[in-house]
């Protein structure tokens, strides 16, 4: 959704106060850029990585890292032409790892 709250129809994930984060791994990081819905859009690498940007912090502030590098044009051009086989499996993978660091994502 617009706001961030997914969408339960469509098993998108809620991503206020979680995507933040996704920031702590390089494969949580590079699944946020990954994902059909970003990897698809017909945003410019230069545009995603502004919106990602923008996201993080308006959707999970509180959970972004102190150490986070904001998302480069070069680095979603790098990344976004890797698509995802399967989504949910790899959500859940980093999702796992996460609880597994004490970061509870739901």
């Amino acid at each position: 959704q617009f706001d961030g709250t997914g969408s339960r129809a469509h098993e998108i994930p809620n991503m206020r106060g979680a995507v933040g984060h996704f920031l702590r791994l390089p494969e949580g990081r590079a699944f946020l850029v990954r994902v059909p819905g970003t990897a698809n859009s017909r945003l410019t690498d230069a545009q995603v990585a502004s919106l990602l940007n923008w996201m993080v912090y308006e959707f999970s502030r509180a959970e972004v890292p102190p150490d986070f590098r904001p998302y480069t044009p070069e680095e979603v051009t790098r990344l976004r032409h890797a698509p995802l086989d399967d989504v949910a499996a790899r959500r859940a993978a980093i999702v796992a790892k996460l609880a597994a660091l004490g970061y509870r994502i739901e």
